[in-house]
């Protein structure tokens, strides 16, 4: 097999086994798969729900899955998952029992490092108003400490990706961590002192922040929140010009006020990739967007994400790395198994193994 021409990390929702908090939330037995069955087309042509084919509606504590998950990234040139990490403070987490199965047992042997998903918990994902569900604390130093004290035992495994022999962690919402830069740098000499080569952290862009603000060395650039305020300063925009048209200028705003908010795939990755990249930034490839499951008539779609669209944007994204070494050549796909957030690239009933194969012949030509 050929060498990957970048390193493909995915991350990977662990959200498809039942936990007491999505009981006690959603109803009992509640996973990512509930959500995505009862959601219904938004317009004539929208494919909703979106069916899983190979791997069916798996359910994540099955080690069977968890192999043939890792089998089928392997064989289309991803390097390895990026595991969403869930510490919310005081020592809890949740959904930790897939990656817990996956760090015991040694199996599934594939690489994989974690993703601390540092946010709250909100009612407005699978329509439960705004009530804040629950909030993610930074209660002090040795909840600090106690983090890192079962973080380091999955750096120190085998399997952990690495970059230039630092052990990759990633941060969604850095800037939300009181002291992050300093946390980071206790972090990194905890590592050392663990027999380890420190960490390389990469984290989410937040505005007004810099990766050596919050002491990172890496930063992630994502996708949907520039493209989404992009678009609304365009309807604005128009709507402006529009005033003195009050009939056309009211029924856009009626239009836009509410329903779904779609773009068209190819118009939305492109401006995933429209920014020039600085050494220390790290792509996103984005297989699709449809969060129906999860915001029904208040979603964000994509409209045709076709695999040869995507193919082309795999393409453009591998550009971006292709001069750097191969150990910093990091891309991140948004998403390995996001079925409710559309955005995935596992097999399913509408496009099979399609974007995977595109993402091979990218990845490991001939």
């Amino acid at each position: 097999m050929s060498t990957p021409k970048a390193r493909v990390i995915a991350f990977y929702l662990p959200q498809f086994h039942p936990i007491p908090e999505n009981d006690e939330w959603w109803g009992e037995g509640f996973t990512e798969w509930t959500a995505v069955r009862r959601a219904t087309p938004q317009f004539p042509g929208h494919v909703q729900p979106k069916v899983p084919t190979e791997l069916g509606y798996y359910d994540l504590r099955d080690p069977a899955v968890r192999q043939a998950q890792a089998d089928l990234a392997r064989a289309h040139g991803i390097e390895g998952f990026c595991y969403w990490h869930y510490w919310v403070g005081n020592g809890r987490r949740l959904l930790e029992a897939p990656f817990d199965a996956v760090l015991n047992s040694g199996e599934p042997d594939f690489p994989f490092c974690l993703g601390w998903a540092n946010h709250d918990w909100k009612g407005t994902i699978f329509g439960a108003g705004k009530r804040c569900l629950l909030k993610q604390e930074y209660p002090g130093q040795a909840d600090f400490d106690a983090h890192f004290e079962l973080l380091v035992k999955a750096f120190q495994d085998p399997r952990y990706i690495r970059v230039d022999g630092k052990p990759l962690f990633y941060i969604y919402l850095p800037a939300q961590i009181p002291n992050c830069k300093q946390l980071l740098t206790d972090w990194r000499q905890r590592a050392w002192d663990a027999g380890l080569n420190g960490l390389f952290v990469i984290g989410g862009l937040a505005e007004g922040y810099t990766a050596a603000s919050l002491g990172l060395d890496g930063i992630h650039i994502s996708r949907h929140r520039h493209i989404e305020r992009a678009e609304r300063q365009r309807r604005q925009r128009l709507l402006k010009r529009l005033k003195f048209l009050p009939p056309v200028h009211e029924g856009l705003q009626k239009r836009w006020s509410k329903g779904p908010r779609i773009y068209r795939y190819h118009a939305a990755i492109r401006q995933v990739l429209a920014r020039r990249y600085r050494d220390n930034e790290y792509p996103t490839i984005v297989p699709n967007w449809d969060t129906t499951p999860r915001y029904a008539d208040d979603a964000t779609i994509y409209a045709d994400a076709r695999p040869d669209v995507f193919q082309k944007h795999v393409r453009e994204a591998l550009k971006k790395v292709q001069d750097r070494t191969i150990q910093q050549r990091i891309v991140f796909l948004k998403s390995w198994n996001e079925w409710a957030e559309g955005n995935y690239i596992e097999p399913d009933q509408e496009f099979g193994r399609a974007r995977l194969e595109c993402l091979r012949r990218e990845l490991m030509p001939g």
